[in-house]
């Protein structure tokens, strides 16, 4: 068995075992996005996978409705559009739990590129598009590098321009550095790297990031 069809195995094996334990905090999760705002539970949004394949993303609701068009394409931590348990929803990451259906469907891997809305894939360069061989995962080096983000873009005058100028070129280049160094290895470290990551900007440690992720491409 190739390395890569491990990676699926494990992914499988993985998603089924945390959908499995994690059914009553998704439970939970889902009745109180149902309950303190008006909307469906679960946000779907459209993503470029693997080869430029498109699928719905999966993620528990965090704004209220029909909030894409009131607002820009990047959030901050005081975007009016997030609910009261959506704050505590993004800053965890508990939001992005669905997303464990995605990986069971093949759509996604739990570690991988971060996946992105057809626009942002529209501005790759065609050496960029090799972030889109492999399929894009739940975490990866720029989730963790990037995961106070929201708190990043909240102290640019223009929080879009500041994203696409600044973040998003940096962002490829972790994407890039991921598919060209990949191994299972890797992936194990990543994942260790994500419960330590959100608490790191929980905690506002998020600037150490950079180092300490880049130091799993080795």
């Amino acid at each position: 068995m190739s390395t890569r069809s491990t990676k699926r195995v494990v992914d499988v094996t993985v998603a089924v075992v945390l959908l499995t334990a994690l059914t009553p905090v998704l439970v939970v999760v889902a009745l109180l996005v149902a309950v303190t705002s008006r909307g469906r539970v679960l946000f779907r949004q459209r993503r470029v996978g693997q080869d430029g394949r498109l699928f719905d993303i999966f993620k528990f609701r965090t704004m209220v409705q029909n909030a894409p068009k009131l607002g820009g394409t990047n959030t901050t931590t005081s975007d009016p559009r997030i609910t009261a348990v959506g704050h505590v929803l993004r800053a965890t990451k508990l939001d992005e739990l669905p997303q464990i259906l995605n990986v069971v469907r093949g759509e996604m891997s739990l570690v991988g590129p971060r996946p992105q809305v057809p626009d942002d894939v529209a501005r790759y360069t065609e050496q960029q598009r090799l972030a889109l061989s492999v399929p894009p995962g739940m975490t990866g080096l720029a989730q963790i590098r990037f995961c106070g983000l929201e708190k990043m873009l909240s102290n640019a005058a223009d929080p879009d321009a500041y994203f696409y100028q600044e973040i998003f070129p940096r962002i490829l280049t972790a994407e890039l550095r991921y598919v060209r160094n990949w191994s299972l290895w890797l992936d194990f470290k990543i994942v260790l790297l994500t419960p330590v990551a959100i608490l790191g900007s929980l905690l506002g440690w998020s600037p150490l990031w950079p180092q300490i992720t880049l130091s799993t491409e080795s």
